[in-house]
């Protein structure tokens, strides 16, 4: 498997959440609706999930191994580092 494309949909900057991000993979399949979540200690990743009947927030999709979880959080904020890095005079006028 292989991360071809990540874009950052959405930058937020109160509460936890700091951005919104969509993943490609082998340029085939598109994974929408990924969060970087600011955490007591650091940024992770969660992945996109829904409500269920009993309220419940369930991952509708997720990495299956505790090392393919690793990997994909890595290179996503890695990905979200550089974007801040590319776009900070941008993001300090706002």
């Amino acid at each position: 498997m292989n991360i071809t494309d990540i874009k950052i949909r959405k930058l937020l900057s109160e509460g936890r959440l700091r951005a919104i991000v969509s993943v490609t993979i082998d340029n085939t399949i598109a994974l929408h609706d990924i969060k970087i979540i600011e955490g007591p200690s650091r940024l992770f990743v969660a992945m996109p999930s829904r409500r269920d009947d009993n309220g419940i927030f369930r991952d509708i999709v997720h990495p299956i191994s505790a090392e393919g979880r690793v990997a994909i959080e890595e290179i996503i904020l890695s990905a979200y580092s550089d974007y801040l890095a590319e776009h900070e005079d941008v993001l300090n006028d706002q």
